[in-house]
């Protein structure tokens, strides 16, 4: 019992501030969603908040954890998270044109979150082999194989944008790990040529429309360019502090589509205005600073690209799911971190949290004699 009061005292609580004050925001902006219904529908609101609550549970359980064991199961999870992304173009059910969600009665959960996950902690023990600054060709290749798989599974739900996600992940830790120099060139290369195959065969016809229609969504404004067109006018039409919990027209009169999953981004800002979404890009700012912050300082090789790739997962979710609501990127369906009434999203991002704070607890402050720097130090060290 000592030991484990002796864990919480490190926790990094900032960390774990900003992800219960993120996640408050969405509940509310959630809430308003439900209440604005004629009759009001709380059912998303409380299947969020339950699913916040399992995932303290699963901080909690994690920052217990010891996260170097994951380490040595790096290539069992790859292997799981491939076999979950098989398993759901068999047995998983169709969801808006993509086979992508195992259902059981009223639960439905999406596998290529954990996949997500699977993955970051797969390179993360592939590049901690080679330590920091010192990527190779072959390590390099080896994670761009590994991270291909998961992004063919993926496309044949078909699900691009979580394709993109992935591929983003991998360039993160690569990035952080040092790339070849080459790699520089040979990566723009690699990405053009994948967007010219996807595009030309992997692509559906609805999902070629949602770029079309975000190049010029006035091509079929009632059609694919309709979401995009909504979302920009509910976040216009709110102004500085918004229009009041509840009282947004578009998620009110239903003009707004999943306006609790990929446009509560575009519910915040009717709803908030301009103080609530510069509130919200504040704590992700706060949030991925603290990713990086743990990540950069971990004298764990294996912590730091593990941090880095989660860090990087969070990041692109919320800039494609921002920019897709502003109007700068196409729709992919891909929901806004502990925002979207999307429980597979928010039990992995809460995951990530409770890695983050294994990583965070096993860390002892000391004070450098004479300078009074504060160094940090894994415990595997001592």
């Amino acid at each position: 019992m000592g030991r484990i009061f002796e864990l919480f005292q490190r926790i990094d609580w900032m960390l774990l501030t900003v992800a219960l004050t993120l996640t408050s925001i969405g509940l509310v902006a959630i809430y308003g969603i439900g209440i604005s219904q004629e009759p009001a529908d709380l059912f998303l609101f409380q299947k969020q908040f339950v699913t916040a609550l399992l995932g303290c549970v699963g901080i909690f359980v994690l920052t217990l954890l010891d996260y170097r064991h994951l380490r040595a199961y790096s290539l069992v999870l790859y292997l799981f998270g491939a076999l979950l992304l098989v398993a759901v173009l068999f047995f998983g059910v169709e969801v808006n044109g993509t086979q992508g969600w195992f259902r059981l009665g009223a639960l439905s959960f999406q596998p290529i979150e954990v996949a997500k996950v699977t993955l970051a902690i797969y390179l993360a023990a592939l590049y901690a082999k080679r330590g920091r600054g010192k990527l190779s060709w072959t390590t390099f290749l080896m994670g761009g194989v590994a991270t291909g798989l998961y992004v063919l599974l993926a496309l044949l739900q078909p699900d691009f944008g979580s394709g993109m996600v992935l591929i983003l992940i991998w360039g993160g830790i690569s990035a952080f790990a040092g790339l070849p120099k080459r790699a520089w060139y040979l990566i723009p290369m690699l990405l053009l040529t994948t967007g010219a195959l996807v595009w030309t065969v992997g692509l559906q016809d609805y999902q070629r429309n949602r770029i079309e229609s975000f190049l010029d969504p006035t091509l079929d404004p009632r059609g694919s360019g309709y979401n995009a067109i909504q979302a920009r006018i509910a976040i216009g039409s709110g102004g500085i502090f918004g229009k009041g919990i509840g009282e947004g027209s578009q998620a009110r009169l239903r003009f707004l589509p999943a306006a609790a999953t990929d446009f509560i981004f575009a519910v915040v800002g009717e709803e908030m205005g301009l103080v609530g979404v510069t509130f919200v890009f504040v704590m992700f700012f706060l949030l991925l600073s603290r990713f990086l912050r743990l990540g950069d300082e971990s004298e764990d090789d294996f912590a730091a690209y593990l941090l880095i790739g989660l860090g990087s997962m969070c990041l692109v979710h919320l800039v494609v799911n921002a920019g897709m609501n502003l109007g700068l990127l196409p729709i992919t369906g891909i929901p806004m971190p502990f925002l979207s009434a999307a429980a597979s999203n928010l039990l992995v991002v809460y995951a990530c949290i409770g890695l983050a704070q294994s990583v965070a607890v096993r860390r002892r402050g000391t004070l450098e004699r004479g300078t009074g720097v504060m160094l940090f130090e894994s415990e595997a060290t001592n």
